[in-house]
């Protein structure tokens, strides 16, 4: 069969960019390494900035950026009182972390050179935070302000004004489908709010039963589905972003923080030290593997073109009766899991 250019191109790009269909293809992940880049205090979210081989781990009153090929510090950046999370606007050359002590902030930095450009007044518990290139909007959430707040990332920390969307709730973490529409776990309320980010209006609000307590998120935009991360009970939950309807419900291990996708596979890291990973096959979602991490490894970055994941943890001490484990001083590490 002959097959004129343009069809020729049609073919090309149904091969190559066609959403993934019902089965996803196996993976198996393991422990790649483990890097010990040093640094005090705890950690939270892990930003991955893959075409520059470097990640960022919020470590409370400062932000590491950390080298995914060696393990090398890159630099350290202070002045956080209790940092949360890390958003990445390279076209700007700007970096946005989140600080959720005192009455709120957001830092501005230089991705080049690390230096602070100013920091931008917000609301208590700033957490969670993200860019939607869709909507050119860095979204971040406030725990204690029960809000989601965006704001274009040319923003000058002076001036610049920061929208807020009351949520009805306390929310987590969140997604953007890139078409609009951010879908924030509400985490005392078992639900997912769903807010128009054209209008600033929430749309809805959508039950994570038989899930519980959501906190991890991650997003297939293709195939409209959010992957949500449960605590109580431990589940991973399989959302329609379109109707809300449940699609399956999968169980993952103790103290979820993060959740992950790529290529038809989701991910939830667990503090009991596990990574869970799930896909699709014969039309139905199932855990296709449980990784052995570490213990407190509970959140993650997952670099979709070398297909690692970076979790970061430290050796846990006991805590006292009723009290969580906590982190030996100088024992801060990032275990590296890869499938290849």
């Amino acid at each position: 069969m002959r097959l004129n250019r343009f069809a020729l191109f049609a073919l090309f790009v149904t091969l190559n960019f066609a959403p993934i269909q019902a089965q996803s293809r196996a993976q198996s992940w393991h422990l790649a390494t483990t890097f010990h880049p040093g640094g005090e205090g705890g950690w939270d979210y892990v930003t991955v900035d893959a075409p520059h081989h470097r990640l960022f781990v919020t470590r409370a009153t400062h932000t590491q950026a950390i080298d995914t090929r060696t393990g090398e510090l890159l630099a350290d950046i202070p002045g956080q009182v209790r940092a949360h999370g890390v958003a990445l606007v390279p076209k700007l050359n700007r970096g946005f972390i989140t600080d959720g002590g005192g009455s709120g902030a957001i830092l501005i930095f230089d991705l080049t050179t690390y230096k602070v450009l100013g920091s931008i007044q917000t609301m208590p518990d700033s957490d969670g935070i993200i860019y939607d290139p869709g909507t050119d909007l860095v979204i971040a959430v406030s725990g204690d302000g029960n809000s989601l707040m965006t704001f274009h990332p040319n923003i000058d920390p002076v001036s610049g004004k920061v929208t807020t969307i009351a949520l009805d709730g306390a929310p987590e973490f969140l997604a953007a489908d890139g078409s609009g529409k951010a879908y924030v776990n509400l985490e005392n309320k078992d639900l997912v709010a769903v807010v128009d980010l054209h209008t600033n209006k929430v749309l809805a609000r959508w039950p994570v039963a038989p899930g519980g307590h959501p906190v991890g998120m991650a997003i297939d935009p293709s195939a409209h589905r959010i992957f949500i991360g449960c605590r109580k009970p431990q589940k991973m939950i399989v959302m329609n972003t379109e109707t809300g309807k449940i699609e399956a419900a999968l169980p993952i291990g103790m103290g979820n923080d993060a959740a992950g996708f790529d290529r038809g596979h989701a991910f939830a890291s667990c503090g009991d030290g596990t990574l869970t990973v799930i896909g699709k096959k014969g039309g139905n979602f199932e855990v296709e593997q449980t990784v052995k991490t570490a213990l407190g490894a509970r959140t993650m970055g997952l670099d979709r073109t070398t297909q690692q994941i970076f979790l970061p943890t430290a050796e846990m001490l006991p805590g006292a009766p009723g009290q969580r484990p906590h982190p030996k001083p100088g024992t801060f590490e990032m275990v590296v899991l890869s499938s290849k």
